[in-house]
């Protein structure tokens, strides 16, 4: 079936028309003339239906309609130059994995340890993107991604790196320099919350056999490395998962306030759409990644 596209020429001139508000800058910019310009603008209006221009007496103006075909056009354009370099500067070898993240797992976690993987593989750009909802494969531009979740979603295939648990942390200031205190006495103390997991509190004083009025206030923190300093400052006790506060514990900026965890049964996947995980780039990465969340098992 024959594709419903304009010819490439054509999305260029609109574009560079667009972004100048002007043919003749548009020409200039491409090395055409003013008519050719023209001529490649009303040919793409006559394939799509659709007026992009407005012609008035200071030059040319989008339509709205236009505006939102720029805004579409540009954002497609710029991902093929990019990958058009991409594949230039690698010759044909190698490529690029485009991976979606959840923020804190990858800043405190995945980030640090890159260097080992292109090390290994030099040939092989990762790019990071922050996803902290659900989204669709086919509309995310993602080759793959690493979430925390209770399981992977439906469509998808998964490889499970690391289990996750948490553990209530503060300030050593905040605990007075008593640790571990008895959850009874935690409850006393303020809780920050993290905003994506509101019921954390709840199910760990349950764990504990107590119902604390109030469990659920708080002040709200969207991600763990926010929980992480707001807690290290001592603005109260977080739960929050060891693996991402390895540098807070070590230094002693934070402290485990109890020896009893919160274990929702979640876990760290690298999850890609079905069928389109066995390419050599993903079996590279995926390789890498299972090596280092062993190391990291044993390490712990």
């Amino acid at each position: 079936m024959r594709r419903k596209i304009p010819s490439t020429a054509a999305l260029v001139a609109f574009e560079a028309a667009a972004r100048h508000r002007s043919f003749t800058k548009a020409g200039e910019e491409m090395a055409l003339t003013q008519s050719a310009i023209c001529r490649q603008i009303a040919g793409l209006e006559e394939f799509l239906g659709v007026e992009l221009f407005r012609r008035t007496r200071r030059g040319v103006l989008l339509t709205e309609a236009g505006e939102r075909y720029r805004r579409q056009v540009a954002s497609r354009l710029d991902a093929v130059e990019r990958d058009t370099l991409e594949l230039m500067a690698g010759r044909g070898q190698g490529g690029t994995l485009e991976l979606g993240v959840v923020p804190t797992f990858a800043t405190r976690w995945l980030v640090p340890r890159l260097s080992r993987f292109h090390a290994q593989h030099p040939d092989i750009t990762v790019n990071l993107s922050v996803r902290t909802q659900a989204f669709l494969f086919d509309e995310s531009g993602l080759d793959a991604a690493i979430t925390a979740a209770l399981a992977p979603w439906p469509g998808t295939q998964a490889q499970r790196l690391l289990g996750e648990v948490s553990v209530p942390v503060a300030s050593p200031a905040l605990l007075g320099g008593t640790t571990p205190l008895p959850a009874s006495e935690l409850a006393r103390l303020p809780r920050l919350q993290q905003s994506t997991r509101p019921y954390a509190w709840r199910q760990w004083f349950a764990a504990q056999g107590l119902t604390v009025e109030g469990d659920l206030a708080g002040p709200r923190y969207e991600l763990f490395s926010m929980l992480a300093e707001a807690a290290a400052g001592g603005a109260g006790v977080a739960l929050i998962p060891p693996l991402l506060i390895a540098e807070e514990l070590a230094s002693g900026r934070l402290v485990c306030a109890s020896d009893s965890v919160l274990d929702e049964g979640r876990a760290y996947w690298l999850v890609w759409p079905e069928g389109r995980g066995e390419g050599p780039l993903m079996r590279a990465f995926r390789a890498w990644l299972a090596d280092e969340s062993v190391a990291c098992m044993l390490h712990e």
